[in-house]
């Protein structure tokens, strides 16, 4: 039924709920699995504040920490991958963005997210569900998380 089916984390237990989900597809499937997570690198983050948009660097945190820790976290669930071909993709970028870019770079036919943020003033105001299920360029599963 789908070939390449790709899914977002960032380690919340929505996330997870959502790879999950994406795991067994892929099983079912035979498809490939890319997991992805994205995260800001504080180089080129910017932030509104009340003067306007400002560069802002998070001396705290580098960019090569920020990747680091979102390819640990995708090492994590490789581990869960046991027996399916799966890609790995630690993307600098807003999450909704990532995920519709490795979807379309990769030629997926179905993108798995949470469907946290589909409720209330989040989904009005642009949550990664609702906006990848706006721009997606393949089918998009919006697994009960919530």
């Amino acid at each position: 039924m789908f070939s390449r089916i790709v899914v977002g984390t960032d380690g919340s237990d929505t996330a997870t709920a959502a790879v999950t989900m994406a795991l067994e597809l892929a099983r079912t499937s035979g498809a490939t699995l890319h997991v992805v997570s994205a995260y800001k690198d504080p180089a080129t983050t910017v932030t509104v504040a009340h003067a306007g948009a400002v560069a802002v660097s998070d001396a705290g945190v580098s960019g090569a920490v920020a990747k680091s820790a979102c390819e640990d976290l995708l090492a994590d669930v490789m581990t869960r991958a046991e027996g399916l071909e799966v890609q790995a993709h630690a993307v600098a970028g807003a999450p909704a963005d990532v995920m519709v870019d490795v979807a379309e770079r990769v030629g997926a036919d179905l993108i798995v997210v949470g469907s946290k943020g589909m409720k209330g003033a989040r989904r009005l105001i642009g949550s990664v569900p609702n906006s990848v299920a706006h721009r997606a360029p393949c089918h998009v599963l919006i697994a009960k998380t919530t």
